[in-house]
């Protein structure tokens, strides 16, 4: 395996389930519906390609454009990061292409709405003019993403490196105490920025369980059955 400081937002991905990418690794909880999805680092890569593909080739962009990503954490919301820095966009507040979870002013070309529906459904009824369904669009994209790689030096958050990003949310694993290999339980609320609950932990290959609503009473447990080491 290749030195952290070798690593990309993108490819941090493929850099902590190298072992065994069919394990589990971003478990998604609303304690407000009930709902419980569980992905592998196959299935997220699935997603992340496909929304790279859409980019690419279904809105003609590519390395060193921007994207905004106006999203909640969310399962759907790590797809929407990842696969914008697998296609070499860099996220940023005034993107060329926005995906939201309700319709926003934007003066982006492109805009992607995400009704974050249980087990990643369309949005139901009709979607707002000026907007796509992400859902609907995505699905019909490759399964593979064959573009350019992306580079360490590459612009990937508010002009912020991908180096500079792996390094920072590598020292926030630190100070958050993820262990590297474990399985860490998040609050959704409490951390609400992604080098927190998606980035930090795949930096020492933790896997995550990322809970929105988070029942406290049913804390402990929820760790327990889910076998998370740290909270």
């Amino acid at each position: 395996m290749s030195e952290l400081s070798e690593q990309t937002a993108a490819s941090l991905l493929g850099y902590a389930t190298a072992a065994d990418p069919a394990q589990p690794l971003l478990t998604w909880y609303d304690d407000g519906t009930g709902e419980r999805v569980e992905l592998s680092e196959l299935t997220l890569a699935n997603w992340v390609s496909k929304t790279a593909n859409l980019l690419v080739d279904g809105c003609g962009l590519g390395p060193f454009d921007e994207a905004t990503v106006s999203l909640p954490p969310h399962w759907q919301t790590a797809a929407v990061l990842l696969g914008c820095w697998t296609a070499g966009l860099s996220v940023s507040p005034d993107g060329a292409v926005i995906f939201a979870a309700s319709p926003v002013e934007s003066a982006a070309t492109d805009r992607f709405l995400l009704g974050l529906a249980p087990m990643g459904l369309p949005i139901r009824g009709a979607t707002p003019a000026g907007w796509l369904d992400y859902v609907a669009e995505v699905r019909g994209h490759g399964d593979h993403f064959a573009g350019p790689t992306v580079r360490p030096a590459q612009p990937a958050l508010g002009g912020e490196t991908h180096a500079a990003l792996v390094a920072r949310a590598a020292e926030r694993a630190g100070e958050l105490g993820i262990p590297a290999g474990g399985r860490v339980l998040i609050d959704a609320v409490g951390h609400p920025d992604p080098v927190d609950w998606l980035l930090a932990p795949l930096t020492v290959g933790a896997s995550i369980v990322l809970c929105k609503h988070l029942d406290e009473t049913a804390r402990d447990s929820r760790a327990a059955a889910e076998r998370a080491v740290a909270l």
